[in-house]
């Protein structure tokens, strides 16, 4: 289906476009905000889409998540509680097929390690990068 590509494009591939389409079709980030928090995962915050993050580089941390909370979304990821099989199975395989940061957590596990992750980073600015993250 055209969601299920926009989903791949946006989990194994970070595709921003494919993101945003996502947000719209959810009710946007406030969307995604509080199904978050109605799993109980308080310490993750979604306020902006991509678009609004690279239109002001200063809205992006507005967008965050803590340690805690990203073991939470993993924790209920593994928990298989949130999703269906067919829909675990996928997000799972899509993953796995994680394309973007390869010299991330796959890069410092023993070569053929099956590395199930989703990697984010920020646009530089005045050469720096605000964000690199690697959640597996």
């Amino acid at each position: 289906s055209p969601e299920q590509q926009l989903l791949q494009y946006s989990v194994s591939h970070s595709d921003n476009v494919a993101c945003d389409l996502l947000f719209e079709l959810v009710g946007g980030p406030a969307a995604l905000h509080d199904y978050i928090q109605s799993m109980g995962i308080k310490e993750t915050a979604v306020v902006a889409n991509e678009a609004q993050m690279h239109a002001d580089d200063q809205v992006q941390y507005q967008n965050w998540t803590s340690m805690k909370g990203a073991a939470e979304i993993l924790k209920k990821f593994e928990q298989k509680t949130q999703l269906s099989e067919t829909s675990q199975a996928l997000l799972w395989k899509w993953m796995v097929e994680t394309t973007t940061g390869p010299e991330r957590l796959k890069g410092l596990l023993p070569a053929g390690t099956v590395v199930a992750h989703k990697t984010g980073t920020s646009g530089v600015r005045a050469g720096k990068t605000a964000a690199t993250n690697d959640l597996g």
